[in-house]
């Protein structure tokens, strides 16, 4: 594994899969996430996004997270490993919530000075909620990635599908 896309369900541990494993394989890490949303939840505009994730996928390794369709094509193009985390729907919404409040409660910058809100948390607009968002996504992120495995237009990539916690134990063992 040199060039590994991790990609999920919002809350199913993207990130923290992304960076554990970019230091046990001594590779650069980019989240999608913190190059998209910039100051105040701005998107970076599409054509810059797209350049921003061509310059990083240019490079000869790294892991990158995120399920940005725009530059998926892109990013697999040059990948050689696909990491799916298809964890159950309660597991990923029980750990997002949590997630979720931590952030809230101790007002942790995510990226570019940007910050969770207690009122988003608690909408029921899928644009201002993450949780609403992630639990309509969860159903169509599934069906895609499943498609995505079978299309022969993938067979250079590796697919890792980590369906519970002992398969991510088992990808990545503590030392």
């Amino acid at each position: 594994m040199r060039r590994v896309s991790v990609v999920g369900a919002s809350g199913a541990g993207k990130s923290t899969l992304a960076r554990a494993l970019a230091r046990r394989l001594a590779l650069p890490h980019v989240e999608l996430d913190s190059i998209y949303h910039q100051a105040d939840w701005v998107p970076l505009p599409a054509e810059d996004f797209m350049a921003r994730v061509a310059a990083a996928v240019a490079a000869d390794r790294w892991v990158i997270d995120g399920n940005y369709s725009a530059v998926r094509p892109l990013i697999w193009a040059h990948a050689d490993t696909v990491i799916w985390l298809d964890l159950p729907r309660r597991t990923v919404m029980r750990r997002l919530a949590w997630r979720t409040l931590r952030r809230v409660a101790g007002r942790a910058e995510l990226w570019n000075g940007n910050r969770e809100r207690l009122a988003s948390m608690l909408s029921r607009n899928p644009g201002e909620s993450l949780l609403v968002w992630a639990w309509q996504h969860y159903p169509i992120y599934r069906r895609d990635y499943a498609a995505a495995m079978a299309d022969p237009a993938n067979a250079h990539l590796t697919f890792i599908r980590v369906t519970s916690r002992a398969g991510l134990r088992r990808l990545l063992p503590s030392r």
